[in-house]
């Protein structure tokens, strides 16, 4: 591997990947693993798979993207879906797994939005919203070519904005946001309560492919809520395109053609309705795309003097 290379992560409530990633955005050692429930395992899981994929490599930076709520300022991270990690000072973590490298720390669906804005679904667009669809929804804003992480570094977090106030109790603790009804977990729970009975979303998504009810009307009410809250972002920060990547967003036709009449529903201003709707192109490399274009627009830090 003779050209320099920076080292991405990214962190999400199903799984950690990483990989080193060149300018082109070509990815080399790429490993992932499950995200591991007992909150002890974690820090060892990080350890053993960065250290495997950097192996003898320097890399110049590492670009790091976990589920948020993220605090770049402070190296913390906070993820909803991961709740061993409460403040966890990550960047720590990872300045002691690969020392001497800078890190950069950002939301992982910014990192997918700015992944699919680099090489997929969003090239040559101005401004576009990315959202991750999957154990929880996240979401990142590209506002004219850039990247928007906001002060805290976290806009674009459409899982938590409020669609229905009298809806379900969201994981993070408010009523009826996205997240409550458009993810997996949240899904298959209300499917469940309707009487269906599988073992989760992948199979209550090939339920709704053969057109089992229940299914179907879980991806539907889903659907519904998504639709919310991306009329609802687009709207107030003017976007042209949304790209939905995520594991529950690779269920395709049973997710984006509810979605698509329910935009068309619900949207009533011309300068919304021009908004096209995307699947990821990058599928599960996106965040780990995004982590690395951080990284490499990142200006260069001279790790010897610092602190």
């Amino acid at each position: 591997m003779a050209q320099e290379v920076v080292l991405a992560v990214d962190i999400g409530g199903t799984k950690i990947s990483a990989g080193l990633v060149d300018a082109q955005g070509q990815v080399y050692r790429h490993a992932e693993v499950a995200t591991p429930i007992p909150g002890s395992l974690l820090n060892d899981a990080l350890r053993g798979l960065l250290t495997s994929v950097v192996d003898t490599t320097a890399p110049r930076a590492v670009g790091l993207a976990c589920a948020g709520p993220v605090d770049p300022p402070r190296g913390t991270v906070s993820p909803v879906n991961i709740p061993a990690w409460r403040d966890f000072p990550l960047i720590d973590l990872v300045r002691d797994i690969v020392p001497g490298a800078p890190v950069d720390l950002v939301g992982d669906a910014i990192a997918a939005a700015l992944g699919e804005h680099w090489l997929g679904a969003g090239q040559g667009i101005a401004s576009m919203l990315g959202i991750v669809v999957s154990t929880g929804v996240g979401g990142g804003l590209v506002l004219n070519g850039v990247a928007y992480a906001g002060p805290s570094g976290n806009a674009g977090h459409i899982g938590h904005v409020v669609v229905d106030p009298a809806g379900p109790q969201c994981t993070c603790g408010a009523t009826g946001c996205v997240e409550a009804y458009a993810s997996g977990p949240s899904m298959v729970r209300w499917a469940r309560e309707q009487g269906w009975t599988g073992p989760d979303a992948r199979a209550l998504a090939a339920d709704a492919a053969r057109g089992e009810a229940v299914a179907v009307a879980a991806f539907d009410r889903g659907a519904r809520a998504l639709a919310r809250g991306i009329v609802g972002t687009a709207t107030l920060c003017d976007v042209d395109r949304v790209v939905i990547g995520g594991g529950v967003a690779a269920a395709g036709p049973v997710l984006f053609e509810p979605l698509r009449k329910h935009l068309a529903d619900s949207t009533t201003l011309d300068f919304v309705r021009r908004v096209t709707v995307k699947p990821s192109t990058l599928g599960r490399h996106g965040g780990l795309l995004g982590a690395a274009r951080t990284a490499l627009l990142a200006p260069v830090v001279d790790t010897a003097s610092r602190p």
